[in-house]
């Protein structure tokens, strides 16, 4: 019976509806305000006020938390109020006579109830009045912010002590001070389809190359996601090869460094609500390079440098050189430190490689550890921990004294790099090595470096080789790879960059 039931019916043929049509405002302010009152239900920080003009009826639309309303009185209710009877002794009113009474710096129109609905969420205020089929949007946003600092995840020696916000005006206006040109050109667009967090495109024109802009763009746009919480989230979706432990795209909290960025061909991208700016393409000595580099005299700046990539061997491969030398090569040591190190091993019930990756493991957990903890017990838990633990082990015959030595300068090695990111590459690749180390001898960590050159040979940042300009090799460019030349020498952009306007200064002679 229920089968028979199912055949007779008919379903009720809807007249189909004209979406755009549905969605255009009436012109009947209650008919009106009751569609986006029915779009904010359940919304407590969704807010109005009714008024009149006149004899004309209008109300006010904002967020509560996102407007100034104060400015709100003095800009738009309290003119509007002034000049009613003015307004009404023309023949015909027109929206246009309306906004022209607004003070505010920026007033919009808008026509249909999803422009309103969107206005709202960023803290726009919307005017309606009775009789027009249009919206006046006044732009007097105000909400908590935080002030301009110096950066936290990337500390100050020389040079500005200013760092990003989570303000997106903020950020772009601190670039703006930078670089006072026309050329300098700000791209907006919205990603996530329940966030809507703008994305800001940041390049200088005449410089960038136009064909890595359209890249960038393309890759943004094809972000399918519900929210943008940070910038983070963007890079997986954006990196050339999301599997590599490299970093292909670059993390930064300073604006001087994304400046600098961009004035050798490169774009920025700034996200709302993250003080964390990325910067495309970017190459493995660019990761290794510190703002400070270019702030200090050339001959300091040149011998730093040179001592970062001295300690990035040994945060990769001491502790691999260790449990290999103990492991299978003993006869390279001389004859006193040979004698010394089996001595101080000789209690110790674990093979080199056990006895490694115990002791890294256990830095690794006090690194993080003093992460995540608040700040006045962290510094502490971290250093008095490591120094606890490390006598306690040596004491009880877990590890050798000599171990914990390459352990601990390994450690300070590994922050020395001036991006977190390329940090995490090289933990996560020591261990790899250590293992072949401890297989293998010299031959394992060989082989690693050998695959991890292959890697790196092999990749790329939005089309432009990783090992640039040494692979492939440009000799001009190598002014600021392992050492950094005078500024006066590097008169010229990276050429994987900055192909259209090479030249950076002109051909002048100094005089001294």
């Amino acid at each position: 019976m229920r089968f028979l039931r199912l055949l007779k019916y008919k379903p009720v043929q809807t007249k189909k509806v004209n979406k755009r049509e549905n969605d255009l405002l009436a012109g009947v302010i209650e008919e009106d305000f009751y569609k986006i009152k029915r779009m904010f239900e359940g919304s407590s920080d969704f807010s109005y006020r009714k008024f009149k003009i006149n004899t004309c009826n209008a109300i006010i639309l904002y967020v509560d938390g996102l407007v100034d309303m104060k400015s709100i009185e003095n800009t738009v209710i309290t003119p509007l109020l002034n000049q009613s009877e003015m307004l009404f002794k023309k023949d015909s009113l027109t929206i246009e006579d309306f906004e022209h009474e607004i003070s505010s710096g920026k007033v919009t129109k808008g026509e249909t109830i999803q422009e309103i609905e969107d206005q709202l969420l960023v803290g726009v205020t919307v005017l309606l009045i009775d009789g027009f089929k249009q919206s006046i949007f006044i732009s007097e946003q105000s909400w908590e912010k935080r002030s301009i600092k110096e950066p936290p995840s990337e500390a100050v020696v020389l040079g500005p002590r200013e760092g990003f916000t989570e303000n997106l005006r903020t950020n772009t206006s601190m670039i703006r001070r930078r670089i006072k040109s026309p050329q300098l050109k700000f791209e907006s667009m919205s990603l996530g389809t329940l966030s809507k967090t703008e994305v800001v495109i940041t390049y200088v024109e005449g410089i960038v190359e136009t064909s890595l802009i359209e890249e960038v763009r393309s890759r943004l746009k094809r972000i399918k996601i519900d929210s943008i919480e940070d910038s983070g989230y963007i890079i997986e979706f954006i990196e050339d090869n999301p599997f590599s432990v490299f970093p292909q795209v670059l993390q930064t909290e300073r604006p001087d460094r994304v400046v600098g960025s961009l004035l050798e061909g490169r774009a920025g991208i700034i996200v709302e609500n993250s003080p964390f700016a990325l910067v495309v393409p970017v190459t493995f000595f660019q990761m290794m390079s510190s703002p400070e580099d270019y702030y200090g005299r050339f001959i300091m700046s040149t011998f730093t440098r040179l001592i970062r990539y001295l300690f990035l061997q040994i945060a990769l491969l001491f502790p691999s050189i260790y449990i290999a030398v103990t492991t299978f090569h003993q006869e390279l040591l001389p004859t006193n430190l040979l004698f010394s190190v089996a001595a101080s091993r000789e209690k110790v019930p674990f093979p080199a490689l056990v006895e490694a990756f115990l002791m890294e493991i256990t830095f690794e957990a006090l690194r993080e550890a003093g992460l995540r903890l608040p700040r006045p017990i962290g510094s502490t838990v971290s250093i008095v921990g490591a120094l606890v633990i490390g006598q306690a082990a040596v004491e009880a015959g877990i590890v050798s004294a000599p171990l914990v030595i390459v352990v601990a300068v390994t450690g300070i090695a590994s922050f020395m790099f001036p991006s977190y990111s390329m940090t995490g590459s090289i933990r996560l690749l020591r261990f790899a090595i250590m293992l072949l180390a401890g297989t293998l001898g010299f031959y394992g960590i060989l082989l690693g470096i050998f695959f991890i050159l292959v890697h790196l040979v092999q990749l790329r940042s939005f089309g432009i080789p990783y090992l640039a300009p040494v692979a492939p090799f440009n000799f001009n460019n190598m002014k600021d790879v392992l050492i950094r030349a005078p500024w006066w020498k590097m008169n010229k952009r990276p050429v994987q960059t900055a192909k259209r306007n090479e030249k950076r200064l002109s051909n002048q002679k100094q005089k001294y």
